[in-house]
């Protein structure tokens, strides 16, 4: 029975493909407009209910092996096979907190309101349904481990943080050996950062399951096996490769020093950079050429580290009869710039910084397993895209658009669609040829770059007479709303180990904001 029961299931599946392609009835259109969730059209929709298994990383841009990088993630790549990659996927806003909450309930950060690390997206959207309360609501057991909505790297791990206690049944919170590297451990190449943001990190001699993502992978089987009878939504987030990168030493024996390349940016070439464009000063943080390849190497690490653990949910998953039955999402909230334009991290609307890896598999769907979609798509895109695929009402109060029709054709032209991203005061659109940038409005600038023949934004267009009308059209795709001014970039003292930044307004008592660099040792207060 269980084998009949599976075949029907992966039947109904691929066909679900295809029938979330139709136009929705306009009473489907009405649904999901208040706090009341819609229900199932049918009792027996129940029986073919596909589960859902979101699979995240902290900090990843498509730095894979099946995305053409020299990292080893043979997982990863193993899932690519089975499902459909997307080539130019974006986060709304690559910074943990508003990519998240922009992700998860399907709306932009201009809707969520939340550009910073503190405050709650439910401050602006006290009733919305989140993705997983969304399938909650519909009968699924909804469960998390890890990271899914923003936890602070690495003083939150082991926490449940700013979490949304209305979207899980359960939640846990692994806290492994690496949390507990602080203790001087850690190869700081920037002391006077936060090791949330240093460039710091540690060839460990623990074991892999001692790790906080072995136990964030450990306890996602265990929560696979105790709901494997029941229509589940489970999110398993991964913290790795978000810095401090800390990553059993085997897999920084994977990548030989003297074998990463950098970047190879002139003093002339990064000169050009707009100050609107740079998150951090000086350019590399004044690292050398040696420090930015232990960088490079340590991060390559946490992604491979990351990726076998991914590699024990996904055989797990197999191992339980669940893989026919159940739906695949990996993605990460945002990129990770890696010494482009002479940046590190994110929060900029570099193209590494607002890419991400997406990778969809459904079970069935063998068609199209192991395509690639050339097309421009969201983060949020996944929630409408999840509730096509299940079968379950479209939610009115979404603002992506399902990517059902490119799971079943990943080429397909009719697909338009651009991708929009933003930081504090500035907004970005990305279709397959072009990025066009502004900065407050174009005040503190603008740049546009052809990806057909610059694929790495190193000239800037914007002033090209020649460009007037792609220009045009490209920013009447931007964000609407208004626009936050600019935020200088942080500048860091190499010689002091200290950072430059503005002093932060007071907020009244319990209000939410703060823009999440509280904790760095500030150079004004140095004895001079």
């Amino acid at each position: 029975m269980p084998r009949i029961r599976s075949l029907f299931r992966t039947t109904a599946l691929s066909a679900m493909i295809g029938l979330a392609m139709a136009p929705f009835s306009a009473a489907d259109a009405r649904d999901g407009g208040g706090a009341t969730p819609p229900q199932a059209r049918a009792s027996t929709r129940a029986e073919r209910r596909p589960n859902i298994l979101l699979i995240m990383a902290d900090d990843l841009a498509p730095r894979l092996g099946s995305y053409g990088a020299p990292v080893r993630t043979p997982n990863i790549d193993r899932l690519a096979r089975q499902g459909v990659s997307f080539d130019r996927a974006y986060s709304q806003f690559p910074w943990c907190a508003p990519s998240r909450a922009s992700m998860l309930t399907g709306t932009r950060p201009n809707t969520t309101r939340v550009a910073d690390l503190n405050t709650p997206f439910r401050a602006a959207l006290p009733d919305i349904l989140t993705l997983p309360q969304y399938f909650k609501s519909n009968g699924y057991f909804s469960g998390r481990v890890g990271k899914i909505f923003h936890q602070g790297v690495p003083a939150g791990i082991g926490e449940a943080g700013p979490d949304d206690t209305r979207s899980w049944d359960k939640v846990v919170d692994p806290r492994g050996r690496d949390r507990d590297a602080e203790n001087g451990r850690l190869v700081d190449l920037t002391p006077g950062i936060p090791y949330g943001s240093a460039m710091a990190y540690l060839a460990d001699e623990g074991e892999d399951g001692e790790q906080t993502d072995g136990k964030v992978a450990t306890a996602a089987i265990e929560m696979l096996e105790a709901n494997r009878d029941k229509p589940f939504f489970i999110g398993v987030g991964f913290y790795r490769p978000h810095v401090p990168e800390v990553a059993p030493k085997k897999y920084f024996d994977l990548y030989p020093l003297d074998k990463i390349a950098i970047e190879q940016q002139t003093p002339e070439m990064l000169a050009r950079v707009l100050p609107a464009s740079k998150a951090w000063a000086p350019d590399n943080f004044a690292m050398t050429p040696d420090q930015q390849r232990q960088m490079i190497r340590a991060y390559y690490a946490a992604t491979s580290y990351m990726d076998a653990q991914v590699g024990r949910v996904l055989d797990a998953l197999e191992q339980l009869g669940l893989a026919d039955d159940t739906i695949v999402i990996f993605t990460s909230d945002h990129g990770f710039m890696l010494g482009e334009h002479g940046q590190w991290m994110k929060n900029i609307l570099w193209e590494p910084s607002a890419r991400v890896p997406l990778v969809i598999r459904v079970p069935g769907a063998r068609k199209s397993a192991g395509k690639r979609s050339p097309r421009t798509v969201e983060l949020l895109d996944i929630y409408p895209t999840l509730l096509d695929l299940a079968g379950l009402p479209g939610y009115a109060r979404n603002e992506g658009k399902s990517l059902a029709p490119l799971l079943a054709r990943p080429a397909d032209r009719g697909w338009t669609k651009p991708a929009l991203s933003q930081v504090r005061g500035g907004r970005s659109v990305r279709t397959e040829r072009w990025r066009y940038t502004e900065w407050e409005g174009g005040k503190q600038g603008r740049e546009l770059y052809d990806h057909a023949s610059d694929p790495r934004e190193l000239r800037n267009l914007a002033d090209d007479p020649r460009q007037a009308v792609t220009i045009a059209s490209l920013r009447r795709m931007l964000p609407a709303g208004p626009v936050e001014a600019r935020p200088k970039p942080v500048r860091y003292d190499a010689i002091h180990d200290c950072t430059y930044f503005p002093a932060q307004p007071a907020k009244a008592p319990g209000a939410p904001g703060g823009d999440g660099l509280a904790g760095l040792t500030r150079c004004e207060e140095l004895d001079p």
